[in-house]
């Protein structure tokens, strides 16, 4: 059988086709495996300072127990306690962007790019 210029052109354009939806696929699949693998990192930071958090917490409640019966009243433990968080607050509200919201954006773009 002689293949016509017709059927080389709708062969051609079919193969292009083919091409096209298994690109397409590879492309959706890794951005799936990107996406997965962001999520997880982040899900597994997110456990870690959650935990971290609860040990922070309860950590500062004996830490203004412990202050509060060295000064004879509870209240002035949690006060201390309390004051050294606004102060650690205003000083990460600084440098916020320095400190967490950059590294977070270069971690998310590495992963998605790697």
């Amino acid at each position: 059988m002689i293949e016509t210029p017709a059927n080389s052109i709708e062969s051609l354009v079919e193969c292009a086709e083919a091409y096209g939806q298994t690109s397409y696929e590879l492309a959706k699949l890794r951005m799936l495996e990107k996406t997965n693998i962001v999520a997880t990192q982040l899900v597994t930071r997110l456990i870690v300072i959650m935990v971290a958090s609860v040990f922070v917490f309860t950590m500062s409640i004996a830490i203004a127990l412990w202050i509060g019966d060295n000064l004879g009243k509870a209240y002035y433990g949690f006060f201390i306690v309390a004051g050294f968080y606004l102060i650690s607050g205003l000083i990460f509200h600084l440098f916020l962007k320095k400190w967490i919201r950059k590294p977070l954006s270069e971690f998310i773009i590495k992963q998605v790019l790697e």
